[in-house]
């Protein structure tokens, strides 16, 4: 039984490394290629930040490959046993078929607990280290950090409208610039042609050059009352102190860990605040990773059912599995966060589903 276990176990990992490496390599590069181009080429970002940034978004993308790559890899290494008849000459020895597939099911227990301390800690962190990076740019190369087009609220005080941003000679053409006053107040609007920002990393300041425009000023008399200035030059300090401390001290529900979100839970609750989200977030780590075990339950028995079957048709299998599984489980925790499901129970669906799917086929298969 040594023997057979270590062959099924080298014929499992040999693939699962593989479809890791692989799969790792693609999803950083498809989905990121583009992303990095742009940062280089159009924004001026320095390569060190953009390949800063590649390495944290790393573990992020490797807490849905495992899963994946144990699902194509059970899927490719019995198939062939299946289509070459080692199956059938296991099972004419004698060996019942849940004493084969033991070894590959505890591989798969165990790659979930990693995982789960993996999407816990180093995920989570990542994820928060990658933000940070990204203020870090925004500080150093300001524009590098904004969108023409939209609505930008990098700034304490002030909220940013930027119609054309010419990167590489770091100018902007025709700003809008929003300073609320506070409630059943006006708010104060300062409008410019053109502009550029000029950086202060050591101070974490950004001034902004305004070039022919006008801004509202308030009455002295009445402030609440502005009237119109106009300027061919115009300096104003933003000020990034206040945001960058407000990024270290308040994480989003994806960069904590779940002591952190239990903490967050019990004050939301205290206060009467609806938590569900955070309580998505807590089962979603753990869901994630014990979907490596659900997708061991699943592949086997679907990998030894069929006989003769191409790899390319095996692949195929695990594609329409990931395909039914993964926005299955982006519903269900929509439907959770919304309130229209219990969030654990929401979150946890699809794994049952499945679970129950690849349990059921493996008792007719060793049942026949």
């Amino acid at each position: 039984m040594r023997i057979l276990r270590n062959y099924l176990l080298k014929e499992f990992f040999t693939p699962f490394i593989l479809s890791f490496c692989v799969l790792s390599f693609l999803m950083v590069m498809v989905g990121m290629l583009k992303d990095i181009v742009d940062q280089i080429i159009n924004r001026g970002v320095e390569l060190y930040s953009v390949l800063k940034l590649l390495l944290l978004m790393t573990p992020y993308i490797i807490t849905y490959t495992i899963p994946i790559a144990l699902l194509m890899a059970v899927l490719i290494s019995l198939g062939r046993l299946s289509s070459d008849n080692e199956i059938i000459a296991i099972r004419a020895s004698g060996i019942n078929l849940l004493h084969l597939i033991i070894p590959l099911l505890v591989s798969s227990v165990i790659l979930s607990l990693g995982l789960f301390i993996f999407n816990d800690r180093a995920a989570s962190y990542a994820h928060f280290a990658y933000r940070k990076t990204l203020i870090e740019i925004g500080i150093k190369n300001p524009t590098a950090a904004f969108e023409e087009g939209v609505f930008i609220n990098s700034f304490e005080r002030y909220v940013l409208f930027i119609y054309h941003i010419d990167r590489k000679a770091n100018r902007m053409n025709n700003i809008r610039i929003y300073e609320p006053q506070g409630e059943d107040k006006p708010t104060r609007t300062i409008v410019a042609k053109a502009g550029e920002f000029i950086a202060i990393p050591e101070k974490n300041l950004v001034k902004l050059k305004l070039i022919d425009g006008t801004s509202d000023e308030p009455d002295p008399q009445n402030p609440n009352n502005f009237y119109k200035l106009n300027f061919k030059t115009y300096f104003m300090t933003l000020n990034l102190d206040e945001a960058k401390n407000k990024s270290v001290i308040e994480k989003k529900p994806k960069e904590m860990t779940i002591k952190e979100l239990k903490k967050e839970i019990r004050k939301l609750k205290h206060t009467k605040i609806d938590a569900a989200p955070l309580i998505v977030e807590i089962h979603q780590k753990i869901v994630l990773a014990v979907s490596c075990f659900v997708f061991m339950l699943l592949g086997l028995p679907l990998a030894m059912i069929a006989r003769r079957r191409e790899k390319s048709i095996n692949i195929g299998i695990g594609i329409l599995i990931i395909i039914a599984y993964y926005p299955l489980l982006i519903g269900c925790e929509a439907l959770g966060m919304q309130g229209c499901l219990n969030p654990a129970l929401a979150t946890w669906l699809p794994n049952m589903l499945f679970g129950i799917i690849g349990v059921t086929l493996i008792y007719k298969l060793c049942a026949s």
